[in-house]
């Protein structure tokens, strides 16, 4: 059968799907003041508005600004174990850094290869000149505690913290995945680098098909485990926080990130 793409488009707009450019024009510019785009861009300024309005986030070890503060950062993190290093305005996870233990002075990365101390210099040096952040602008970066997720997802995830998006529009919850790294993401939960997204169902937060690159899954491909069916732990409370991080950011279309700590409950990323 030949590929027609006017039948594709038709029957895509049929079942209320959209583009990322129609997604972009008829929701992110129509609803959201630009104004208010640095709430979210600036994750450092995310993290302190979230705590100011009382919604959970993980824990913020160090924040460096400045090359001379590099060196600081190994005796400020001498008794933590495990972190992760962010760039205040990096996307779509580039540049994030977990450290999942330590050998010597050397630190484990999520994806198990060790990572001497210079280099790990050399990539805050590489985040604050701006090679990760959007519109590669000078940055800072964010040191701050490693979730440890929630048994529940032991069986679908591969070295890392899965995590779950959800659509918020004007106010209220509307579509939801959890993204789930894989070993081509190297331990990382971004759909662009290798990870899993599985959609869930808003009203009873459970998951219901996958999409691995182009396609179609129901199996992890590393774990081999099923992951349709699964009932993500705290819903409730998941979409209230989506909802209340939606009035902090002042957007009335936005994408909140939460992960779900086995220890700590659920946090905003």
């Amino acid at each position: 059968m030949m590929f027609n793409p006017l039948q594709v488009a038709r029957r895509l707009r049929q079942i209320g799907l959209v583009g990322i450019n129609q997604r972009n024009a008829d929701y992110v510019l129509r609803y959201n003041q630009r104004k208010y785009y640095p709430r979210v861009d600036d994750k450092l300024l995310t993290k302190k508005l979230a705590i100011e309005h009382g919604l959970p986030v993980p824990e913020l070890y160090a924040v460096v600004a400045e090359e001379h503060e590099i060196e600081e950062v190994h005796a400020k993190l001498q008794n933590r174990d495990s972190f992760v290093v962010k760039p205040a305005h990096g996307s779509g996870g580039d540049g994030i850094l977990v450290i999942s233990g330590r050998r010597g002075s050397k630190y484990r990365r999520s994806s198990g290869n060790l990572m001497s101390a210079e280099d790990f210099n050399h990539h805050i040096s590489n985040a604050l000149s701006g090679l990760f952040s959007l519109g590669g602008q000078p940055d800072k970066v964010l040191i701050e505690y490693c979730v440890q997720f929630d048994p529940i997802f032991d069986h679908v995830s591969y070295r890392g913290v899965p995590d779950v998006r959800i659509i918020v529009f004007q106010g209220y919850p509307v579509m939801a995945m959890i993204r789930l790294p894989t070993r081509q993401s190297d331990g990382k939960a971004n759909l662009h680098q290798g990870a899993i997204g599985v959609g869930i169902d808003i009203p009873t937060g459970k998951t219901c098909r996958g999409v691995w690159g182009n396609e179609p899954v129901k199996e992890h491909p590393d774990t081999e485990h099923s992951i349709i069916g699964m009932e993500i732990p705290h819903w409730d409370d998941l979409l209230l926080i989506a909802a209340n991080a939606s009035a902090m950011s002042g957007l009335g279309y936005v994408g909140v990130d939460i992960v779900l700590d086995r220890s700590r409950g659920p946090m905003i990323l």
